[in-house]
């Protein structure tokens, strides 16, 4: 749990830092990310600090993959924790239910394309997924349940929880157009009778 503190004390830092090199873009004329440097004859613009901005947008980009990096470690963190916690019989949620039990494996991932958006997340071969976005070893029925959550997040973060050598790991998938086939770049198929 300490070391869940702490990424949140940096998670904190870097929205404060964020923040800062925000509000320089917004005092240089409303410039934003994408605004102009130079004017219409091509000069820099004199209405700006052009070294500040281009500071602050360099500084923007680098905060804000820190920033996915450790809200990513955060949620693997607590997953965890949750997961050992629920293992070990410390939370309970009122009543318990028999969906309440551990994630079951409902397919395996039997190819990945280098350079896909599956092979950025880093999903590996031989990965068994417990968790795809919404679809669950309970609620599993076949592919297109897959299939279907995948139209619905083009260009969207999708969690996935996979079992990679008998550890649990998250990854934040995106589906979307590459220059390969499909919008994941990876092969899944159904364990067991489901299909």
């Amino acid at each position: 749990m300490a070391s869940v503190q702490d990424l949140m004390k940096q998670k904190e830092e870097i929205e404060k830092e964020l923040s800062i090199h925000s509000q320089t873009l917004e005092q240089n004329s409303s410039v934003g990310m994408d605004g102009p440097l130079v004017d219409k004859e091509g000069y820099p613009r004199s209405d700006i600090d052009v070294y500040e901005v281009r500071r602050a947008r360099n500084r923007i980009i680098c905060l804000r993959n820190d920033h996915k990096k450790i809200m990513s470690d955060i949620e693997e963190k607590l997953y965890v924790i949750h997961a050992e916690a629920r293992e070990a019989g410390t939370v309970t949620s009122g009543t318990r239910s028999s969906k309440e039990k551990r994630l079951e494996p409902f397919a395996r991932v039997t190819m990945v394309t280098e350079g896909s958006p599956s092979s950025i997340a880093d999903l590996r071969v031989g990965d068994l997924l417990l968790e795809f976005g919404s679809v669950k070893g309970d609620n599993f029925t076949n592919l297109s349940n897959i299939s279907s959550v995948v139209q619905h997040s083009v260009n969207q973060p999708l969690r996935v929880v996979v079992l990679r050598d008998g550890i649990m790991v998250s990854v934040s998938l995106r589906p979307q157009e590459w220059r390969g086939k499909g919008l994941l770049g990876c092969v899944i198929s159904p364990i067991g009778t489901k299909d």
